[in-house]
């Protein structure tokens, strides 16, 4: 297998460790990771070091994940390339299946795993949020990133170097058509959402922003073929299930007031010039 595998950590001391030996897990050889410490206050760097001297660190001064992307990128001299937020878990296994569908001929793009959401010990409404969520077109419809995406030699010569935005992920995801992404519904990775309607609305809220910078810099683009209903997380792809399931129907409520609150916060942030702030969740990592 040859895979690099690219892990931007901020302060991830905490949970840097774990995602690391779940990664190097049973992982075939070829397999290439690069942590990409930046700004870090804490010993994020020394806990990879410990927890798998095989692993690169690089150590950059400033915050900022764009800066981190770039550099681990520079450093990698492996294709496919994966990406992967510094909490998420995924094995080696589903790593080399993801490196051998991206380096078949006429494959898939970018691609990854099936998301799974572990919500154990969030608040009741988190869990009705992301009950309805996991039911929009946003979701089922070509739903690649949110922790992890992978990109082909061509699909990574679609863009140069990471542009300075919040959201990576989707700038990523909305360069490729449907028809060129790509979901290993046999193999997973885990994503720790937020615990508490605060918190979640807080993420959410830097995630919208995050949305509304790549329109404003040009940045949101639809390739051609593009399936727009596929690409928002809106209700109008959740109503026409309402009807005859009223046990969605409070959860559809939850789900449309969190979405306006984030959609305030993201205007306000937008508003004061805080895009850029920090504004990681803790409560999933407690």
């Amino acid at each position: 297998m040859n895979l690099s595998v690219i892990v931007p950590a901020h302060d991830e001391a905490g949970v840097i460790g774990r995602s690391l030996r779940r990664m190097l897990e049973g992982a075939p050889e070829g397999l290439e990771v690069i942590v990409a410490a930046n700004g870090c206050s804490d010993d994020t760097a020394e806990v990879c070091r410990a927890t798998a001297p095989e692993v690169t660190v690089l150590e950059l001064e400033t915050s900022s994940k764009i800066a981190a992307l770039n550099a681990a990128d520079a450093a990698a001299s492996r294709f496919p390339r994966a990406y992967v937020d510094a909490d998420v878990e995924v094995s080696g296994e589903a790593l080399a299946a993801l490196a051998a569908l991206l380096d078949r001929p006429g494959g898939p793009l970018v691609a990854s795993p099936r998301m799974v959401l572990d919500l154990e010990g969030a608040s009741v409404f988190v869990k009705m949020y992301y009950r309805i969520w996991e039911r929009t077109a946003f979701r089922t419809q070509g739903h690649v990133g949110s922790g992890l995406y992978a990109l082909s030699r061509e699909g990574r010569a679609r863009f140069g170097v990471f542009p300075s935005v919040v959201a990576d992920d989707r700038y990523v995801q909305q360069l490729f058509s449907l028809d060129e992404r790509a979901t290993l519904h046999d193999h997973h990775f885990v994503v720790r959402p937020p615990r508490t309607l605060h918190a979640l609305i807080a993420r959410g809220g830097r995630i919208a922003a995050g949305n509304q910078e790549l329109a404003r810099l040009g940045l949101a683009t639809r390739p051609e073929g593009q399936n727009d209903t596929a690409e928002q997380s809106g209700v109008r792809s959740v109503l026409p299930q309402l009807p005859t399931r009223p046990t969605l129907w409070l959860p559809f409520v939850v789900y449309c007031v969190t979405q306006l609150a984030t959609r305030i916060v993201a205007e306000r942030k937008l508003r004061r010039g805080q895009l850029h702030h920090w504004d990681r969740d803790e409560t999933s990592r407690a």
